[in-house]
């Protein structure tokens, strides 16, 4: 079967959180039947995605009135950098930037918990990728609300109970601010089940070419998942709207993930209204008359 046909199954909208919804990750599955009918078809489906992206990336730069943000969040071994690695595979360099976000730095925490990944936005006509992201203010030091207490924040601003619906609030704001300056912001939660998760980090340790992937950390956050799920919950739950959705991408299948991932940007690339610059009269002529210089020149040269 055409890969075509087959992507006519695939709809974003049935990845997409609405504006409002009580998301409950126990109903949203990490694993759905698969898009493609074998490995080389997914390849041949991939492709043709990455193909389909690669051209629009060009007519975003040349429109230079948009620029796209990918918001990558997950567990450990979800699959981020594969998702982005292969959906990413055709776009120019020039025009695409990805920002990984580890523990802050000393001179983040003296700025607000927005700083440092807003240093790191797309410029208009580009593509920037965020591999964990400010998410990470509202999900692990949730998790782990020891970390707050070393932010530097003032003492009696400090409230657990009313902190992260001001961090919710304060995301929403910016995410609402970038939409109306021309930034499209995209946001995934790869899906990952607890089972799958135990299969990739032992995986890692059965492969000495993975052993680099995985660290005993990995374990320790391991033991936190519930907690970790009730705070994707929350967030997914507050800060999902039409102008910066998140997607829940089943990610149990990394390959079927990849198809989902990539074919949620190409319908989001659809909906921004990009052409490429045209020439006014003046131009036209100008273009011409350089033209006409050119063709005298190389028939001369001859």
């Amino acid at each position: 079967m055409p890969a075509e046909r087959i992507l006519m199954k695939l709809k974003s909208k049935v990845f997409q959180v609405q504006e409002g919804a009580d998301v409950d990750l126990k109903k949203w599955p990490t694993r759905v039947d698969p898009f493609y009918q074998s490995k080389k078809n997914y390849s041949q489906m991939l492709a043709e995605q990455v193909a389909e992206l690669s051209k629009l990336q060009g007519l975003l730069y040349a429109s230079n009135r948009y620029s796209l943000l990918l918001i990558f969040q997950a567990m450990d071994a979800a699959g981020k950098d594969g998702a982005i690695r292969n959906v990413m595979s055709g776009i120019n360099p020039q025009g695409c930037q990805v920002f990984s976000f580890k523990h802050p730095s000393a001179t983040e925490l003296e700025h607000d918990f927005l700083w440092r990944t807003m240093q790191c936005l797309p410029e208009r006509g580009r593509i920037g990728i965020f591999n964990r992201s400010y998410y990470e203010e509202v999900l692990v030091v949730r998790v782990h609300p020891e970390i707050l207490l070393k932010q530097g924040l003032p003492e009696e601003r400090i409230n657990e109970k009313t902190i992260w619906h001001e961090r919710y609030r304060s995301i929403l704001d910016m995410e609402n601010h970038l939409y109306r300056n021309g930034t499209q912001i995209i946001k995934f939660f790869l899906h990952l089940s607890k089972e799958e998760q135990g299969k990739r980090f032992i995986e890692r340790i059965d492969d000495p070419e993975k052993n680099w992937k995985f660290s005993e950390a990995d374990i320790v956050e391991r033991k936190f998942w519930g907690r970790y799920m009730e705070a994707y919950e929350a967030c997914l739950s507050a800060t999902s709207t039409k102008q910066a959705p998140w997607y829940v991408v089943p990610a149990d299948d990394k390959e079927n993930a990849r198809l989902i991932v990539s074919e949620i940007i190409l319908d989001t690339f659809k909906t921004l209204k990009m052409n490429y610059p045209k020439a006014d009269a003046k131009r036209q002529k100008d273009l011409q008359l350089i033209r006409d210089q050119l063709a005298k020149e190389m028939t001369n040269s001859k």
